[in-house]
């Protein structure tokens, strides 16, 4: 195997994708939520179909399937899922990367306003030497996700041109609108995603590996107060901001965001909207453990029906609806050999494995909800949703190993 080969290999085809813009948008409710999701799904479908996979499909959603057939003597049948969107935090939707080659340790001026500090930034430093992908500083890098569409179909071009290398049955799934609520992986034909397990490569520093992550609920508080003028408002005035107050202050500032780490859950209070008759606050639940995932949704339920025996006058309404699983709940004894085979992986490449509870979620999240356990190994970039963003290439490269040597499943 040529690593010179392989890395220009990864180069190219991240930067072809990196080129369509695909950011996706929280305000628009149709799936995909933007025009260039759907061409980075027509040109991947085209590059599969030219690196030999077949039953290739796009869906109504912007869903792209597609298989390869066994080579070989492998058994088993493994997925991989990737999302075609960008996240969209204030910054341009136009990716113009940048390679710094042999990269010295100093400054990096990204633009003529924007400078990534070494000393701001510290990690960058332990890839003194590499070639680095930054951005210009004028949006998110995008390897969150395109750097794991760029490693999975550079692995499908290797096993193309080398036909004398076995692997197993390959199930590919790129999935539109992942950082907007994982909207796009529950658009999955799982008729046609019959897979015995499945990955995800959706984060982070060289060596992580995910498969425990938070299980996740939204919920919304709607509250109709009576309005009155001052004049006559004692007796009769309810104000549901002071309403949704009470509701705030009885939950506990311990377990919200800001204190909590690791795998503490939490309850976030995300949005209020209000006038002086009526009011909405939307609010986020997560826990990696699931009785306490359920209790804290109990507890909501618990000091609504508080509310409404307090303000009686008032229509207090609380809507709670689960989002995602924990990916750890849907593994068990035959499909545990998912997480065995990555952790054999990174030994056999003498990767130092960081295994990490995610606080968040993946594809693989909602995938669990279907039986199908999904961990998730890392892209090799840092700084994710930020101007900073940055991918040593190094890592890039052995990211794409630990995926061609799963595919290959002679572990």
């Amino acid at each position: 195997m040529n690593e010179k080969i392989i890395k220009d290999k990864l180069v190219e085809n991240f930067l072809k994708y990196l080129a369509i813009p695909s950011q996706s948008d929280d305000k628009n409710e149709i799936i995909p939520s933007s025009p260039g999701q759907w061409d980075l799904a027509k040109v991947l479908a085209a590059d599969l179909e030219d690196l030999g996979l077949v039953d290739i499909n796009i869906n109504n959603f912007g869903v792209v399937q597609a298989r390869l057939p066994r080579r070989g003597d492998r058994s088993r049948s493994i997925g991989w899922v990737a999302h075609l969107d960008t996240v969209d935090v204030g910054l341009s939707d136009q990716i113009h990367p940048q390679i710094i080659k042999a990269y010295d340790g100093k400054d990096i001026k990204l633009n003529e306003e924007i400078t990534f500090s070494s000393k701001d930034n510290p990690e960058v430093l332990s890839y003194i030497g590499d070639d680095i992908i930054f951005t210009d500083g004028t949006s998110v890098l995008g390897a969150d996700n395109k750097a794991a569409i760029a490693n999975i179909m550079t692995a499908l071009w290797y096993l193309k041109e080398n036909p004398e290398v076995d692997h197993c049955e390959i199930f590919i799934a790129f999935v539109p609108d992942e950082e907007i609520g994982l909207r796009g992986s529950r658009k999955i034909d799982f008729d046609k995603f019959n897979v015995d397990y499945a990955y995800t490569i959706d984060c982070c520093e060289l060596g992580e590996l995910v498969y425990e992550t938070f299980n996740a609920a939204s919920g919304t508080l709607k509250i109709k107060g009576v309005s009155a003028h001052p004049m006559s408002a004692k007796g009769n005035l309810v104000n549901p901001i002071m309403i949704a107050h009470d509701f705030i202050s009885m939950l506990d500032r311990a377990k919200m965001p800001e204190h909590t780490e690791n795998r503490e859950g939490y309850i976030w209070v995300t949005d209020i909207k209000s006038d002086v008759l009526n009011l909405r606050l939307d609010f986020n639940i997560r826990n990696h453990d699931r009785e306490k995932f359920e209790a804290s949704k109990a507890y909501l339920y618990q000091i609504t029906d508080l509310l409404k025996e307090r303000y009686k006058k008032a229509l207090i309404e609380i809507e709670i609806s689960d989002v995602y699983d924990n990916i750890a709940d849907s593994m068990n004894d035959e499909n545990k050999v998912a997480v065995e085979k990555l952790r054999e992986v990174f030994k056999c490449l003498d990767i130092e494995e960081k295994i990490i509870p995610m606080r968040g979620g993946t594809d693989g999240s909602f995938l669990s909800t279907k039986g199908i356990f999904t961990p998730n190994y890392f892209t090799g970039a840092h700084n994710f949703h930020s101007n900073k963003e940055f991918l040593p290439l190094d890592s890039f490269y052995k990211s794409f190993l630990v995926t061609l040597n799963l595919m290959q499943d002679d572990f």
